[in-house]
């Protein structure tokens, strides 16, 4: 048995150097900014994209015949009625597109619309694509 003392092992911090208070307050300030950051575009997206200016729903569509779909869909505007253009597209049994119809819905509140599609031939459905103003990027 040694009666020599133990060599004393020096903290992690005192061997590899520790950071410094300045950084990690540097750190947690960017840390703070960033999260500030994303909760303002959050609200923001949320308060100006969440009532658009018009938008619309599907209630139902019919195949009439070989070249005529109908489709019935509600439009309902945001703050007051603006000019919105609504498209309807009819789609044959092949995923073809055969008909188009892009119409200006009426001003009424949320009165329920019925679009005749023309179509090249036999649709086997109608597809609402929707409505947009010209300030919506998006159809809704």
């Amino acid at each position: 048995m040694s009666t020599s003392p133990e060599p004393v092992t020096p903290s992690l911090a005192q061997r590899y150097g520790a950071p410094s208070r300045s950084r990690r307050a540097a750190v947690a300030t960017g840390t703070v900014a960033v999260a500030v950051l994303f909760l303002g575009w959050l609200l923001w997206a949320m308060l100006f994209h969440a009532d658009p200016a018009v938008s619309s729903e599907e209630i139902g569509h019919e195949i009439v015949d070989d070249h005529t779909a109908t489709i019935r869909v509600r439009v309902t505007y945001g703050d007051g009625p603006v000019d919105a253009t609504c498209v309807a597209r009819a789609i044959s049994h092949d995923k073809a597109v055969v008909g188009e119809q892009s119409f200006t819905p009426g001003r009424d509140d949320e009165a329920v619309q019925v679009v005749t599609v023309r179509t090249e031939r036999r649709a086997t459905t109608v597809e609402w694509i929707g409505c947009k103003t010209s300030g919506q990027t998006r159809y809704r």
